[in-house]
């Protein structure tokens, strides 16, 4: 009893350790799971000699790793995708089981090793792949789509391989007939649980919803995954096969979002521990011994998988550069492998000898996948002329669409947010220009006749060529702290004077963002709480202006810019030149007001107030009168028209 409890709090401890500083390296902490599996394990520190409890507990996590993809199956998905999915998908997986069954001939295994290390191989990893092209904002672009579709294709392919490697390790018997018990199996369970599942799966869970208990709903999912799971372990099946047909028939009924929320802590624990399984099993001594034969695997995956999908991509149509996006995208194995070569050893088609040396090469992959899809732009312009000149060429044309234009504004992001506040601009007669990283929503929009274009907003060549330099004001309307820091750095550096909004869900990097150079940052969570705020108290029966006046007075504490507002060229008539505005000034060498206070210039006897400075790449709200001025600075000064203009004056030249 005790070792048992030594185990797990030194598993807990050794997790929270490594996958706290993947967390921070920005690393996916399945690989923080890895290396501690490595460290603890009998091959390495023997920490943990060996845990048969674990290795049990281990196998859950394959199975509700099933059973989360059974539930992101979808078939209008599928639909949607399908020439990525059952074209590019089906010819990358065939082709890299073909290769790797003849390299196996070639160096004397059996056909069926080479078949199920051809699969073991074939697959990427899901995780790696999705978070970083995320974290890239590139989910959406062509190699994006590309990587996705690739990445679909391989999950559902893990099922009949599930079904396969089992009936390869059958001695003595038949392998035809093998299948074909296998296939009739199969068959049967599905027509059943297809057929019957949903007839009792939704009415109990309505049953279960009712009793509005959490503890009853996620005790009914256990129910019903493991249930299944069991059944078809029963069949002769495998665990996971029932798992994934458990996702798919929730996944048809109205509960499958709250399902996979209430599933996930289960899920990320258990396959936590499958990974640390993993590690273990890893043998140092056979790394060594077989060094020759782990890197030539490795460079299978890294470079021989990345240009057999290069080729495929570019016989699908696609450029060069998008095909070599996608090849380093998925150039490594993935959390599949890994649940089919313990299948192989379990069921005895895999030498231990050949599972150390794709254990150890899928390893390493997926250690240098972060790094080659992190350096895969810098790869593709170094070494892809074409690649260049196409992006030259759609620059060229970006810039020949906006060089008349100016005084417009520029909206990083054309989602729903960015439509909306398109739409709102364009009633007040203000130009926009949309860019965006959705090849059909761009298409789909342009074709309405916006203005929009294709093009990634962290590039500095993008923005210009969208007319950075005459824009009067550019606006985020996504939430992606990473990618706006990177925009706010570009425009700082070109247009440090230019008025700049972001978008972000809550107020974690509001400071960071402001900081950065933001001239305002909306919170979502803040407007939400304002309209609630404002419903209840009309619901409440408070007079309508005092809401109004509430709402004003709380955003104009939290909002600077709310205070005043950026003067266009149509701004005009007599109210409005009555009402105060914001001004955004930039002193240059040679500007009256460098090295004096704010102080010594006196812009409140004008009744010019500042309300902000940027000095240096930060920003300071409302600044002190002994603040120094500095050639490089830009002022947002509030006032009415007339007013600024002598505080303009006073700045500059010192009248």
């Amino acid at each position: 009893m005790h070792h048992a409890l030594e185990t797990v709090l030194l598993l807990l401890a050794a997790a929270v350790a490594v996958v706290t500083l993947c967390r921070r390296a920005q690393l996916p902490a399945m690989l923080g799971y890895l290396l501690v599996g490595i460290a603890i394990g009998p091959n390495a520190f023997s920490l943990i000699v060996s845990s048969e409890q674990a290795s049990e507990l281990a196998e859950y996590g394959v199975v509700f790793l099933m059973f989360s993809l059974g539930l992101e199956f979808s078939l209008p998905k599928l639909k949607a995708m399908r020439s990525t999915v059952l074209g590019l998908g089906s010819a990358q997986v065939g082709s890299a089981m073909l290769v790797v069954m003849g390299a196996s001939l070639l160096f004397g295994l059996s056909w069926q090793v080479g078949l199920v290390l051809g699969g073991i191989l074939a697959m990427s990893s899901t995780a790696i792949v999705t978070k970083l092209l995320a974290e890239r904002v590139e989910v959406n672009a062509p190699h994006g789509q590309h990587a996705i579709g690739v990445l679909l294709f391989q999950d559902l392919a893990v099922v009949p391989l599930l079904i396969v490697t089992p009936a390869l390790g059958s001695a003595g018997i038949d392998l035809w007939m093998a299948l074909g018990y296998a296939a009739l199996k199969i068959a049967i369970t599905l027509v059943v649980l297809l057929y019957f599942g949903p007839k009792l799966l939704r009415p109990l869970f309505h049953l279960v919803a009712k009793g509005r208990s959490t503890e009853l709903f996620v005790l009914n999912v256990l129910l019903v995954t493991l249930g299944i799971s069991y059944a078809t372990a029963q069949a002769g099946l495998s665990l996971a096969l029932g798992a994934f047909l458990a996702g798919m028939l929730i996944a048809e009924t109205e509960y499958r979002h709250q399902v996979e929320e209430d599933i996930r802590p289960f899920r990320d624990l258990l396959l936590g521990l499958f990974f640390i399984t993993v590690g273990m099993r890893l043998d140092l001594g056979a790394l060594w011994q077989n060094l020759f034969a782990v890197l030539l695997v490795f460079a299978f995956l890294t470079l021989g998988k990345c240009g057999l999908i290069v080729a495929l991509v570019r016989w699908f149509g696609s450029s060069t550069g998008t095909a070599v996006r996608t090849g380093l995208a998925l150039g490594q194995g993935g959390e599949f492998g890994f649940v089919l070569l313990t299948l192989a050893i379990a069921s005895g088609v895999m030498p231990r000898q050949v599972e150390q040396v794709a254990l150890a090469a899928i390893l390493l992959s997926m250690l240098a996948a972060p790094f080659l899809i992190q350096q895969s732009e810098g790869i593709v312009r170094r070494f892809i002329a074409s690649d260049w000149m196409m992006q030259a060429m759609r620059l060229t044309q970006l810039a020949a669409r906006t060089m008349a234009t100016s005084d417009h504004v520029i909206l990083c992001g054309y989602g729903r947010s960015g439509q909306a506040l398109a739409r709102v601009l364009q009633q007040e007669d203000v130009t926009i220009y949309a860019l965006d990283l959705d090849p059909e929503r761009v298409k789909e929009a342009a074709a309405a006749g916006e203005n929009v274009s294709f093009g990634d907003a962290t590039r500095r060549e993008v923005l210009i060529s969208a007319g950075l330099p005459r824009a009067r004001a550019l606006i985020v309307t996504y939430d992606h702290t990473p990618s706006a820091l990177k925009i706010l750095n570009i425009v700082r550096q070109e247009r440090p004077d230019l008025p700049v909004i972001i978008r972000t869900r809550d107020d974690n990097d509001i400071e960071k963002l402001r900081e950065a150079g933001a001239d305002e940052v909306v919170a979502e969570i803040m407007e939400g709480g304002l309209m609630l705020a404002s419903h209840a108290l009309m619901l409440l029966g408070v007079p309508l202006n005092r809401v109004l006046r509430h709402i004003r007075d709380a955003r104009e504490q939290r909002y600077s810019l709310f205070r005043g507002f950026f003067r266009g060229a149509s701004d005009e008539g007599i109210e409005e030149q009555a009402q105060p505005r914001l001004h955004s000034l930039q002193l240059t060498e040679g500007t009256a007001a460098v090295g004096k206070t704010l102080s010594e210039i006196k812009l409140e006897e004008i009744d010019v107030s500042v309300r902000s400075l940027r000095q240096g790449g930060r920003r300071l709200d409302e600044p002190p009168p002994e603040q120094l001025l500095q050639v490089g600075d830009v002022l947002v000064l509030l006032g009415v028209p007339d007013a600024l203009a002598r505080a303009e004056r006073r700045l500059l030249v010192g009248d």
